[in-house]
């Protein structure tokens, strides 16, 4: 979707890090941004994360896409991932994260939508802010207070999703809300490689340090893969000037 006051610049950057093949995919379009980080062996993974974004961007294509169409795509990409072959006998799944522009009364709105734990961030005014909720068994412990965040990043089940894109659930519940857009905005969606690697306070420095979306992308996936780049990595971000009528 294309709003005539808010004007959209973006740019991604990815890198296989030390794992075998690039099993994240990303769509970056005008009004569109997604990250999706496929897991499954061999080439499940690869297909699962292609499937999951072949779905999703039909948001892309809508005038302008509401909470529940989000939800209605993500359902579908679902059952898209579900339906892929298994050949080393572990079902093909995937994360999905993601905005995408679009109006609620009048003003000019991020779509967020979310399943797994690949991430999207806000900067506003030059702070860092988690916007989507990790689905991770980890997440979960924190948030129940069983463990100190500080634990998380080390904690041996960290790479457990309790939400994902195909796997062997029937339905999915996506995390999906609206969220005005600000002048200024900075969103960075990530897959899980990168923040696996760099704390949240990097993250920001980086973002920071960088003039363009393109040069901000490249210096976090740089930056991760400096780091120890253990899995895929890949960083869509996403700037927004915001006109009047």
């Amino acid at each position: 979707m294309i709003l005539p006051r808010v004007r959209l610049t973006a740019g991604a950057a990815t890198a296989v890090g030390r794992r075998a093949e690039n099993e994240d995919a990303w769509f970056v379009a005008e009004g569109a941004y997604l990250v999706a980080d496929g897991m499954g062996g061999h080439d499940g993974g690869a297909l699962a994360s292609a499937a999951a974004i072949e779905v999703a961007r039909d948001l892309a294509t809508m005038r302008t896409p509401t909470v529940q169409d989000a939800r209605d795509v993500t359902r579908l990409a679902h059952v898209r991932v579900r339906l892929l072959p298994s050949p080393s006998g572990r079902r093909p799944g995937s994360t999905l994260t993601g905005v995408v522009l679009t109006e609620h009364g009048g003003v000019p709105c991020w779509l967020v939508v979310n399943v797994g734990d690949s991430r999207t961030y806000r900067m506003a005014g030059g702070v860092l802010e988690q916007v989507t909720v990790d689905h991770s068994e980890v997440a979960e412990l924190v948030r129940d207070g069983v463990i100190p965040e500080a634990e998380a990043a080390t904690h041996p089940r960290r790479n457990v999703v309790t939400r994902v894109l195909g796997g062997s659930a029937s339905d999915v519940d996506p995390d999906v809300w609206l969220l005005p857009v600000s002048p200024g905005d900075r969103m960075l969606l990530c897959s899980d490689g990168l923040t696996d690697e760099l704390t949240d306070q990097r993250i920001e420095a980086e973002l920071r340090a960088a003039p363009d979306p393109q040069a901000a992308a490249d210096r976090l996936v740089r930056a991760a893969v400096k780091h120890g780049g253990r899995d895929n990595i890949t960083a869509v971000v996403v700037e927004a000037a915001v006109g009047r009528r």
